[in-house]
């Protein structure tokens, strides 16, 4: 979920060379993240050189290194699957070793990853990432690469996460990115109310979609579909609904009891834009304080649409963007949340 970039002037440093992952960086790649993070980044994996090895080699997170000439691993980023569609992976938990901030490396892992190794791999036909909004570096970057701004993510990460840099006050937004390498074109359901900054989404996206409006109610004989991840660490609650039905209220309460038991504060649900009663179901999370997030393009290999609660104050004004179109985005979302809030 988060990302370093370059943003000081370095020392003379070792020269380094961006390479995949081989076994032998496994160690090097831990003490990178101690050096960042010091004991405090989420995924704990990252602190297990063998764990880091059996997921690159199954194939649950694809690293990309910065690699000097005696080995030292000195910047990385990754590919890993984080969404119910197989062909649709998250670009992320990339980072840089302070010294080399200047020097090209999150750039040139980044042009690596997406340039190089995705071209030449089928089976990946999009990629997002979610750019943290404590600072505009990785903003800035991607949209080099071609990726679009769709949705933010208010009040993503703790402060906790960036505690050994001291860079957050508070809890970061992220802002979701998408890049299509495979195109996929499908009908999509529009919620009436949110019809408008989705086609305004949707035309810098320049996605083929056939676009339909979301005006029908739920076939009552239909059961809800959704499968519930909760992050600890950073006490989130993800709902993911492939399929929604007349239950769908009451499975949403469900959800959100068990996540309030293991003190979640931020609740995100993803909607299933191909059905055509997404709206009714958009309704419903609007009436539970849910508000806005963004599209999320073959989220389900057909399109998502995110949705969020937050039950912790978000700081709006905190929020740091790059593009115009991003700040318009934010703008929208805050409206929406005030309206879903009274």
């Amino acid at each position: 979920m988060t990302q370093k970039d370059e943003k000081t002037d370095p020392p003379e440093v070792e020269p380094f060379c961006v390479d995949e992952f081989r076994p032998e960086d496994a160690e090097g790649m831990v003490s990178l993240f101690r050096a960042v993070y010091g004991e405090g980044y989420p995924i704990k994996l990252f602190y297990d050189p063998e764990a880091i090895i059996a997921a690159n080699r199954d194939g649950s997170y694809i690293s990309v290194v910065a690699r000097t000439a005696s080995g030292r691993i000195v910047g990385v980023n990754h590919l890993y699957l984080s969404t119910p569609c197989h062909k649709l992976y998250e670009s992320g938990v990339g980072l840089v070793l302070k010294e080399y901030r200047n020097a090209g490396v999150n750039s040139k892992t980044l042009a690596y990853l997406y340039e190089k190794y995705i071209p030449r791999n089928a089976g990946i036909e999009e990629v997002f990432g979610e750019a943290v909004c404590n600072h505009v570096f990785m903003q800035k970057a991607v949209t080099g690469f071609g990726f679009i701004e769709t949705g933010i993510q208010v009040a993503l990460m703790p402060a906790e996460a960036y505690t050994q840099e001291k860079s957050a006050a508070g809890r970061v937004a992220v802002l979701d990115m998408f890049r299509s390498y495979v195109p996929r074109p499908h009908r999509i359901y529009l919620p009436p109310i949110y019809a408008p900054m989705l086609r305004k989404i949707y035309d810098r996206l320049g996605y083929v979609r056939d676009i339909a409006v979301a005006d029908k109610i739920f076939p009552q004989d239909q059961m809800t579909f959704a499968e519930q991840t909760i992050f600890d660490f950073a006490r989130v609650s993800r709902i993911a609904v492939s399929k929604s039905g007349g239950d769908f209220a009451d499975c949403l309460e469900h959800l959100e009891s068990r996540a309030r038991k293991q003190n979640v504060v931020v609740f995100q649900v993803w909607l299933n834009l191909t059905e055509p009663w997404s709206g009714y179901a958009a309704e419903i999370l609007r009436d539970r304080g849910y508000f806005f997030g963004g599209a999320l393009p073959r989220w389900f290999d057909g399109d998502g649409l995110l949705m969020q609660k937050v039950e912790c104050p978000p700081d709006f004004d905190q929020i740091l963007l790059y593009s115009d179109f991003s700040k318009e985005l934010l703008e929208y979302i805050q409206k929406d949340h005030e309206c879903t809030a009274a």
